[in-house]
């Protein structure tokens, strides 16, 4: 039998100073839209894309950069545009008049990674930040959508939309609401710490040597390759540039472009083997380092890191969400400095730029090893922390190269692997 699924309007309280960022976000949630569906207008004919895929990849990147939404928000947008677009093309075919797609209407579309959503109340992402947004609910509800669906634990939310009257200047939550069925409630019941389970992956981001390592110690990626072809590309470039002709103007634009593609298909292969690591240790979440002001804190960054870095988050991030992960960035003070065997914090720690050696427990690794499994550990600190149960309730851990590590220090293998935790530290290349 096929899902049931009910449409519920419920009017939300939205506060009057958080009112101008959700018609903000609604603004660019539609511009997202829109530049989609003249893209994928106007190549249908040749090509006829309307692949969701192929979409993200053209637009993702240039729609996050020219916008304030969070990853999830832009593939909505790139995805509304999408299906509007098969629609069209599909009246075309069976030879109907239509037209290129517009969207003008006042709606932004969420799921469960851009709102929270509750019983008297939903957490939406806006441009600025999250919204709390109680809903406006009748004293008799009985007999009533809201009451048969939105109110009952029979039912669970789904992608809803948020659309705007403007007559009454009030904002309205259009929730769609799933019956679970008795069977998956009690799967649910069963598994509740399993759904909540939490195994965190940390990278450590690096300008030269390996690009990223993971705390299951894969090193991914040439930071040292990526350097000298940049390097390449501005010597050649400089050299152009001294002849200053038309010709080499655009041979200078061409090999901008070709660098650019470049960046980004290496940028793209880094990420895949991110998820890759996360997917093969079923983690819930990957850790970076927060990018802000890497310039000034790492030494030898420039330009052109901070950029590559911020477009490998972006990267990781939005792939991430398709497969149910979620991507978060922790501070990085001391990363490098912690010993992540015994807990000891001091700068002679770090004996090299690649060697780490703990003054007090004498404990050896890779250096960006020991600060990608410090990365894991903070944010694993902030996830349990944010547990509601006073008992810990559901594991939180450390994906390692052969098991797990949680806040107390105690060290779970893999059942498919014989090593003891000592093991954990001999990183693994990944060309």
């Amino acid at each position: 039998m096929g899902d049931m699924i009910r449409t519920v309007q419920v009017k939300l309280n939205v506060p009057d100073e958080r009112c101008d960022d959700l018609h903000r976000t609604k603004d660019q949630f539609l511009y997202c839209a829109n530049t989609t569906a003249e893209w994928a207008w106007g190549c249908q004919n040749v090509y006829s894309i309307t692949s969701k895929q192929k979409a993200e990849s053209a637009l993702y990147d240039q729609l996050r950069g020219e916008t304030e939404l969070t990853a999830n928000l832009v593939q909505k947008g790139i995805r509304r545009a999408i299906e509007a677009t098969k629609s069209g093309v599909a009246r075309l075919k069976n030879g109907e008049n239509t037209s290129q797609p517009h969207f003008d209407a006042w709606s932004i579309v969420y799921d469960k990674r851009s709102a929270t959503f509750h019983r008297d109340h939903v957490s939406l992402s806006t441009v600025n930040g999250r919204v709390e947004c109680d809903y406006i609910i009748p004293d008799d509800t009985a007999g009533t959508p809201i009451g048969e669906y939105l109110l009952n634990e029979d039912y669970e939310f789904r992608m809803s939309t948020v659309q705007y009257d403007r007559p009454t200047e009030s904002f309205y939550l259009h929730a769609r609401m799933r019956r679970v069925e008795r069977d998956e409630q009690e799967q649910s019941t069963t598994d509740s710490s399993d759904a909540k389970h939490r195994t965190v992956l940390g990278i450590d981001l690096n300008v030269d040597g390996s690009l990223a390592v993971t705390s299951t110690g894969a090193f991914i990626g040439n930071a040292d390759e990526m350097n000298h072809r940049r390097r390449e590309f501005e010597k050649t470039r400089g050299s152009m540039q001294q002849t200053g002709t038309r010709s080499a103007h655009l041979s200078i634009q061409s090999m901008n472009d070709r660098e650019h593609r470049w960046m980004q298909d290496e940028l793209h292969r880094a990420s895949n083997r991110i998820l890759d690591e996360a997917r093969d240790h079923d983690c819930t979440h990957v850790a970076f380092e927060n990018l802000t002001d890497i310039r000034n804190r790492m030494a030898g960054a420039k330009r052109f890191h901070a950029w590559a870095f911020r477009r490998l988050c972006q990267y990781v991030e939005y792939k991430a969400e398709m497969s149910g992960i979620e991507v978060a960035q922790v501070s990085p003070a001391y990363t490098s400095q912690r010993c992540s065997s015994c807990g000891f914090t001091h700068e002679n720690n770090r004996r090299s730029k690649h060697q780490f050696v703990c003054q007090k427990c004498a404990y050896q690794l890779n250096a960006d090893y020991n600060a990608s499994k410090n990365i894991a550990r903070k944010l694993l600190k902030s996830l349990h922390s944010g547990q509601k149960s006073s008992g810990g309730g559901a594991p939180c851990q450390c994906a390692l190269s052969s098991g797990t590590l949680n806040l107390n220090g105690e060290f779970h293998a893999s059942v498919n692997t014989t090593a003891e935790g000592e093991s954990t530290d001999k990183p693994r290349l990944q060309s």
